[in-house]
């Protein structure tokens, strides 16, 4: 309880500094349906230009597979929509294959992420179809601050940065920036709490940008193998 204390102090400190802020609301399901393959799927509100107002938000999932126990390659597919003067203004379809390899040195984890995505985009008002090719890579650091690995009962802190390149005639081919820091906090063998802040940077020919994202994220664990627990939160995505 001294733990969960802590981590819901933290949320309610970083709430009280919403006023300036985007947010950033996620929920995501992992289900272990076997030794080797995983299924995941999430869900994501964003309220980038009124922190209270959702003008954003994305469902997404797809299939993993253990391909050892720190290496899960992965597909996914998913529907992402951005809504202006709380009309849709564009919709988008995105696929992506992506491979994730995880290095540990004594309690700490060093994730390495790889993605190839495929983008197609309509903007109904404009009645425009567009695409898009786009590479990201991220590192992320973890790290369980009151046990020796993450388990129930072990509050975790994490830092990452992702970079975003997209090849293209008109746009900066390097075309993002997050860097997210935060805490989270392992409620039982299901459910799990993070939330964190994240800096985004958006570079394009009409001017860069800068974005502050509250996170706040549940993460609901299944496991429904014979094999040892493994917790593993995924990170702001």
């Amino acid at each position: 309880m001294k733990h969960l204390s802590l981590v819901l102090a933290f949320f309610s400190v970083i709430l009280l500094q919403a006023q300036s802020l985007s947010s950033y609301n996620s929920t995501t399901i992992t289900y272990k349906f076997h030794e080797k393959f995983f299924a995941f799927g999430e869900f994501q509100l964003r309220g980038i230009e009124d922190f209270s107002y959702p003008d954003y938000y994305e469902v997404k999932g797809g299939i993993g597979y253990n391909l050892t126990p720190n290496h899960k390659p992965f597909i996914g597919i998913g529907r992402y929509a951005t809504y202006a003067e709380h009309n849709l203004d564009k919709e988008e379809f995105r696929i992506w294959l992506q491979d994730v390899i995880d290095l540990k040195s004594g309690r700490v984890k060093f994730e390495n992420r790889v993605r190839a995505e495929k983008s197609w985009f309509y903007e109904p008002d404009k009645d425009v179809t567009s695409g898009r090719t786009r590479f990201r890579y991220r590192l992320n650091i973890s790290v369980p601050l009151n046990n020796s690995k993450v388990v129930p009962g072990t509050l975790f802190a994490n830092v990452y940065d992702e970079v975003f390149f997209t090849p293209s005639n008109t746009e900066p081919v390097f075309s993002r920036n997050r860097l997210y820091t935060g805490v989270g906090y392992q409620v039982d063998e299901t459910f799990g709490l993070a939330s964190g802040y994240m800096w985004q940077r958006e570079f394009a020919s009409k001017g860069n940008k800068n974005i502050n994202f509250i996170y706040l994220a549940l993460n609901i664990s299944l496991d429904g193998t014979d094999d040892e627990k493994e917790y593993s939160f995924p990170s702001a995505d």
